[in-house]
């Protein structure tokens, strides 16, 4: 976890956006068959690895995160920007994409 938090100080979100870590995509079906990189679902499901302040509400406060650093979500299926930082598959979504906060 020590590159997921070297890659956090170097992104900071605005407003209510997040930068999310997808969860590994499946490789291997239950009944064992492997799948290649085009039959694999896209993930929906990672770690938020930074979280901006919140967004600016029209009377000029500023609207609270529901969720933070840390937290492990679900987003929705074709949701946000992907990209790469430091060889790492990134999203960046914004607080709206994120279905629910998932606990263990």
């Amino acid at each position: 976890m020590a590159k997921a938090t070297a890659i956090s100080t170097k992104l900071r979100p605005l407003g209510d956006r997040v930068v999310i870590q997808p969860s590994a995509r499946e490789e291997v079906t239950k009944s064992g068959i492997v799948l290649p990189d085009t039959a694999k679902e896209k993930p929906q499901e990672g770690t938020i690895l930074a979280a901006g302040p919140g967004r600016i509400l029209e009377d000029g406060k500023r609207e609270a995160m529901d969720v933070k650093s840390g937290d492990k979500v679900l987003y929705a299926k074709y949701a946000g920007t992907e990209f790469k930082v430091d060889g790492e598959d990134l999203l960046i979504v914004s607080q709206k994409d994120i279905l629910a906060i998932v606990t263990d």
